[in-house]
């Protein structure tokens, strides 16, 4: 674990150096945009509504009133008593049970960061024993926030608070109504809840969506329906890479020999093994440099040689033909080599 900042815990004259560790993570798979038509990444561009582009250090910020707006430059921002203490700040002890969890945001692991760490056990115990919980201010990039110190599995955890006024009413008019409930539905329900009670193990429960997004991703590659990530950023190899340029012109001709293939195939019924076999043949050789090669991308290489193997001599005979450049292919990752030494 990497610390986000180091500070200390101030309450009364007792100081309490400490690193501050960032207690949870996400586990949900990141997905991007692409260009339904030629699978190109989707950017997003800082665009001023008159009409151009606008560089980061151009932007300013603005507050809209709803008639009139004011911009807050930079210098304007300057003037204000921007806190960047690393202190957090004990404001009052309260009841653990009085803090709503509503008003939880994210958590953060402190490690005492002292060579004795007396100080840091001395207010863990204090916590624990007199079950109360530590109402704090501190900074974290550039705002001050309010938050909660407590204890946890003997480690001291400070968790983000919303401010009173961030925590909406619940206002509406669904329970306005005298809802009756009677003594037999109050006991069956408890009963209800009895048969269904049991302590809580977090690691039970798993997010199955995820799972199941994973195995969908790691399907598609099983079965080579992927794209080179770096075609997905619209990347071209350089034009003066040397013996690179017969590459390329080798992939073009096995390229248009495969669409005409396909195409002959197609007019007499369909695809067939062949056209199957060359495709991955193509895919195979394919010399263009990958930004990451996603896993299970082996198991789809050799899916692709199975196929060939038991693709039709006609096919074994376009592969053979395509050895002819072999050579040329292998040394363009020399020649690349060579350019980048010049360079």
């Amino acid at each position: 674990m990497r610390s986000i900042w180091k500070g200390s815990i101030a309450f009364g004259l007792v100081n309490v150096p400490i690193k501050v560790y960032a207690a949870t993570e996400t586990h949900d798979i990141a997905l991007h945009q692409v260009h339904d038509e030629d699978n190109g990444r989707i950017r997003y561009k800082r665009v001023c509504e008159l009409g151009h582009d606008v560089d980061y250090e151009h932007i300013q910020r603005a507050y809209d009133d709803g008639d009139k707006t004011v911009v807050l430059t930079a210098d304007d921002l300057k003037t204000l008593p921007e806190e960047q203490s690393h202190e957090i700040e004990v404001l009052e002890f309260v009841p653990s049970d009085q803090v709503d969890p509503i008003s939880y945001e994210k958590s953060y692991y402190l490690e005492p960061d002292s060579r004795s760490p007396k100080a840091y056990v001395l207010l863990r115990e204090t916590l624990d024993r007199t079950d109360r919980t530590a109402i704090v201010q501190f900074t974290l990039r550039q705002k001050t926030r309010l938050g909660a110190l407590r204890v946890h599995d003997d480690v001291l955890v400070l968790q983000g608070l919303l401010w009173g006024d961030e925590v909406r009413a619940a206002d509406f008019k669904a329970l306005d109504t005298d809802v009756k409930v009677s003594a037999n539905e109050l006991k069956m329900s408890s009963s209800l809840v009895d048969s269904m009670s049991t302590d809580y193990d977090p690691s039970k429960y798993t997010d199955e969506y995820q799972e199941q997004l994973q195995q969908l991703i790691d399907a598609k590659l099983e079965a080579g329906d992927d794209v080179d990530t770096a075609a997905t950023f619209g990347e071209q190899p350089d034009e003066d890479e040397g013996d690179g340029g017969d590459v390329i012109d080798l992939m073009a001709a096995l390229r248009a020999s495969v669409d005409r293939n396909r195409a002959s195939r197609s007019s007499r019924g369909g695809r067939s093994a062949d056209d199957d076999a060359a495709d991955d043949d193509a895919a195979e050789d394919d010399p263009e440099p990958r930004r990451k090669a996603p896993a299970g991308k082996a198991a789809s290489k050799a899916s692709s040689k199975t196929s060939a193997a038991k693709a039709s001599p006609k096919t074994s005979a376009a592969k053979a033909s395509s050895t002819a450049g072999a050579k040329g292919e292998k040394k363009a990752p020399a020649a690349r080599s060579r350019s980048k030494k010049a360079s």
